[in-house]
């Protein structure tokens, strides 16, 4: 397929996508994994949307918006079925390559939970879908000659009660793409998608160690990998980046609110700056402030996940370590690389794309992380280690609890969730 500089961006995406569906993956690797992710990751939703207490004992609907290849589709879809959820997905893409990757990997897990459209999420308002409880739109919105029309035609199918988990570029992590992007669209013509990929590959092997996308580290995934991702990454024919506070401006303007960013971590300036005094400074900030402050401190973040509501929505949308009923739920249930770093008095360390975080954990971390299970309520625990320690009243353990929730959870680790039994009748009621 050749495609033409003065072709519509719109048409070139689509040329884009149909010739490299993306990301790259196959339908057989089913069979051996579920790749994890965020956004979209079922108790990190339910944690930052609906506060770790929704029903899903009852119908649940998500709308998966620019699904390509499928990975958080395939995961939400399994995580669903996995509890026995009456969910129903809508995934929808302009490409109908990705879509046949997507439909073949959802077909190789015996998916028959989700209905397939090759469709704009600019059109959702004439389709007929929703509303939805829970929407994902990863790495969609940057790529729109408009996005704030493309999140307020989500916003349109969404459920008040309901919330999006959206991903799109952080402006500092990707320093140097914006000048190669540059430069290869003064040496393009008509060439189509294997020729650009070539010619792309040529001028990367040429970069003087001086170029900014050589000095920047954290892109090497893309620059190395496969064909999709360097189309993705160089010559994709729109796309855009963002800082935190422009981020908070597409969300007002939308009229809708951040709940998280993930990993919460990396948005803390208290991760990077051991030193009181700066933080000190820093308190007046507000919460977004201070996320927009680390972003620039880290220099690092070259994607930006985060959770919206509706502004109408009242909440609560998080989780918070303060009730013993809460089931604490790891993101991946195979934590014991993770379990096996703790030690008594000791701190857990972390890196996040060349930053090393030395985290310090409470006394009982080890003997807390040896009986969190997905299933034992804090309560549980907390009667479970009073046995061994008959002086951990309930406020000591939540001292210790909170401390250790803080660190994992900061991580994108660690999440809660609560039994339907414990939900308030205001809950249970629809």
């Amino acid at each position: 397929m050749a495609t033409r500089s003065d072709e519509p961006a719109g048409a070139r995406v689509r040329v884009q996508y149909e010739a490299y569906p993306y990301p790259a993956r196959n339908p057989k690797d089913e069979a051996r994994r579920l790749i994890l992710g965020s956004p979209s990751h079922l108790w990190e939703l339910n944690h930052y949307v609906f506060a770790g207490r929704r029903d899903f004992s009852k119908p649940f609907r998500a709308l998966i918006a620019g699904g390509g290849t499928g990975d958080g589709l395939v995961m939400l879809a399994q995580q669903l079925a996995d509890i026995g959820c009456p969910a129903e997905l809508d995934y929808l893409d302009l490409s109908t390559a990705a879509r046949g990757v997507a439909e073949s990997r959802a077909n190789a897990r015996g998916l028959g939970n989700i209905r397939f459209h090759t469709l704009s999420l600019l059109d959702l308002a004439d389709a007929g879908l929703g509303p939805f409880d829970y929407i994902d739109c990863c790495g969609v919105l940057h790529h729109l000659e408009d996005p704030l029309a493309g999140l307020n035609a989500l916003s349109s199918v969404l459920a008040d009660d309901g919330g999006l988990g959206v991903m799109v570029y952080g402006a500092l992590g990707r320093t140097g793409v914006y000048p190669v992007q540059e430069m290869l669209r003064l040496l393009l013509g008509d060439e189509d998608p294997a020729a650009r990929v070539r010619l792309a590959r040529r001028l990367l092997d040429r970069l003087p160690p001086t170029n900014w996308l050589r000095c920047n580290p954290h892109l090497a995934d893309h620059v190395t990998g496969g064909d999709a991702g360097l189309y993705d990454l160089l010559l994709h024919s729109r796309d855009r980046a963002y800082l935190v506070p422009e981020i908070a401006e597409l969300a007002t303007a939308a009229g809708m609110r951040i709940t998280a960013f993930i990993e919460p971590a990396r948005y803390d300036p208290a991760a990077y700056l051991p030193d009181p005094a700066l933080l000190e400074r820093l308190a007046g900030l507000g919460w977004l402030g201070r996320c927009a402050f680390a972003e620039l401190l880290a220099g690092n973040l070259r994607k930006h996940i985060f959770y919206l509501v509706k502004e109408g929505n009242p909440g609560p949308w998080v989780a918070a370590p303060d009730d013993l009923s809460a089931v604490p739920v790891f993101k991946d249930p195979a934590e014991d690389g993770l379990r096996s770093q703790i030690r008594p008095g000791a701190a857990l360390t972390a890196t996040f794309d060349g930053v090393r975080f030395r985290l310090p954990l409470p006394p009982l971390a080890a003997a807390m992380l040896a009986r969190i299970d997905g299933e034992r309520s804090l309560r549980e625990i907390h009667e479970d280690l009073r046995a061994a320690n008959p002086g951990l009243d309930e406020a000591a353990f939540f001292e210790q609890f909170g401390r250790l929730f803080a660190v994992l959870n900061g991580l994108g680790a660690l999440y809660l969730r609560y039994p339907v039994s414990e939900r308030s009748a205001t809950d249970t009621d629809e």
